[in-house]
């Protein structure tokens, strides 16, 4: 099953340090740098994604809904929230979804309709993992034959975590 990434874009913007500045000088700058490496993203990484932004910091005159580089990118009618937004779109779908926010109200919410959350923290680190082709954090240098391989030490008892973790947990490797 394909994975359909559903962000809240101005929470991932105002939660990276390099986002926010440019969101701070031009809330247009920092929609542009977000969809940019979104769209770099994608062409690493085939998953599906939406972006969802409040429509009150819509430019006059765009569409409720874009697409550009194959990600989708839409906005809040008025009177409605992103979250709501969000929440209804994640409750199409359902299981199929990865929801990046840190709202952790909206986090609650989607898990109750079946759809995983990942904090917009993480899934910025991530995705400058990926654009940028740096090692996991797990990662050692100092390898057998000079190569990567990952830390294996043991970090406490040992606990099988609730299945609904490990499948969140497992949606997350894919990014």
């Amino acid at each position: 099953m394909a994975l359909h990434l559903l962000i809240d874009g101005y929470n991932v913007i105002r939660r990276s340090p390099e986002l926010g500045r440019l969101d701070r000088e031009d809330l247009e700058r920092g929609r542009e740098a977000l969809l940019a490496r979104l769209a770099a993203y994608r062409r690493l990484r085939p998953h599906r994604i939406t972006v969802v932004f409040d429509g009150a910091g819509a430019p006059a005159g765009l569409p409720e809904r874009d697409r550009r580089a194959g990600v989708r990118v839409l906005f809040s009618r008025g009177g409605e929230t992103a979250d709501r937004l969000i929440a209804q779109l994640a409750r199409e779908e359902g299981d199929g979804v990865l929801v990046v926010t840190s709202d952790a109200a909206l986090q609650r919410t989607v898990a109750s309709c079946g759809a995983d959350a990942v904090s917009a923290e993480d899934f910025a680190a991530r995705l400058e993992l990926a654009l940028h082709g740096g090692a996991p954090e797990d990662a050692e240098e100092d390898g057998p034959g000079g190569g990567r391989r990952l830390a294996t030490r043991k970090k406490g008892a040992a606990r099988r975590t609730p299945k609904r973790e490990r499948r969140a947990r497992r949606r997350a490797m894919k990014l």
